[in-house]
């Protein structure tokens, strides 16, 4: 038996309380499905800003009423201080997905990015605080690094935000200590790498790009990389990003609180890879590809060290050479309809 197999037992015999931020979203909506199959009481916040509510129906439609019944949604804004107050009434934990997590948007608007990821993230602080919750999980990225030279990159490394959006995820990583200092509020920060999985949006300029490049090659467009292909990423696959959330609400080492975990892989792919993964799984070895200028703000290598949430919250990686990457299984929500 694996050791999450044993704490998801343990939260079957013992279920809690979970509020799930960003509920609506691609991470949120696999974080809802995990922890209704467990049986977990949830309530749910999401403002639909980046989500709709048939993302949220489509979780449900998987289980039977009595497990429904046990989650309990709110649509609402993480930047109304009222409404971070309202949900969290009697939550165990907070598992905090709500933000905006794009590079682009963040250099675009930059006040309304850094409102929602800062100001939204202190709002729920402050609401646990108040409401005596007991642990706060965040999410926080590995875009605080910047273009940093060391491979794999370490929990240690030095902050060096290439764009607004990893500012704020440093602001929200230094609020965490703050209110663990100053409160006793256990805070656990994951510092997610390159997040990919199911269901996962395609539209819009921000999307991600495994999705974007299934939906090119299913309409025979060519497939957009920015630069020369030779950046490179640790794509981590979200029910990974699920197992960190849970193992890290439930752990019951104090030794394990209130610090940051890099989630990823441990395993560096470059784009031009993961062009070619791509080809070969669909058999079209020789699908176009269109190269751009790179995009600013993106860095330029990434790789995590998993050996510091490895050895203290027992996580295992998926590594993405093992996780099919077809449309049946990434069940991609194809913008056009696929030839």
């Amino acid at each position: 038996m694996s050791y999450y197999t044993k704490v998801k037992n343990e939260l079957l015999a013992k279920p809690r309380t979970w509020l799930v931020t960003g509920v609506a979203g691609f991470i949120g909506n696999h974080l809802l499905e995990a922890l209704l199959s467990l049986n977990q009481r949830v309530i749910g916040l999401d403002n639909f800003a980046t989500s709709t509510q048939k993302d949220l129906h489509r979780t449900l439609a998987l289980f039977e009423k009595a497990q429904q019944k046990l989650f309990v949604f709110h649509e609402g804004d993480i930047l109304s201080p009222q409404t971070c107050a309202e949900v969290m009434e009697n939550v165990d934990i907070v598992l905090h997905q709500a933000a905006i997590a794009s590079v682009p948007l963040s250099i675009k608007e930059p006040a309304m990015v850094h409102a929602v990821n800062t100001t939204g993230f202190l709002n729920v602080l402050i609401a646990a605080k108040n409401a005596q919750v007991k642990r706060i999980i965040y999410a926080s990225s590995c875009a605080v690094y910047g273009d940093t030279q060391q491979m794999p990159i370490k929990e240690s490394s030095t902050f060096s935000p290439l764009s607004l959006y990893a500012a704020t995820k440093a602001c929200n990583e230094i609020d965490a200590i703050a209110f663990t200092k100053t409160y006793g509020l256990e805070t656990i920060g994951l510092r997610y790498f390159n997040v990919f999985g199911p269901h996962q949006s395609l539209t819009g300029a921000y999307a991600a790009v495994i999705p974007a490049w299934i939906d090119a090659i299913k309409n025979n467009q060519a497939i957009q990389i920015n630069g020369d292909g030779e950046t490179s990423r640790d794509f981590c696959y979200v029910k990974d990003i699920v197992k960190a959330n849970i193992l890290a609400g439930a752990t019951q080492e104090k030794a394990a609180l209130n610090t940051v975990y890099n989630v990823g892989s441990g395993v560096e792919t470059t784009l031009n890879e993961l062009c070619d993964f791509l080809r070969i799984a669909f058999k079209k070895e020789n699908h176009p590809v269109q190269y751009n200028p790179e995009r600013q703000g993106d860095i330029r290598h990434s790789k995590a060290s998993i050996e510091k949430i490895q050895s203290s919250l027992q996580y295992e990686a998926t590594p993405i050479s093992a996780v099919a990457l077809t449309p049946e299984a990434m069940q991609i929500p194809f913008a056009q309809s696929p030839l």
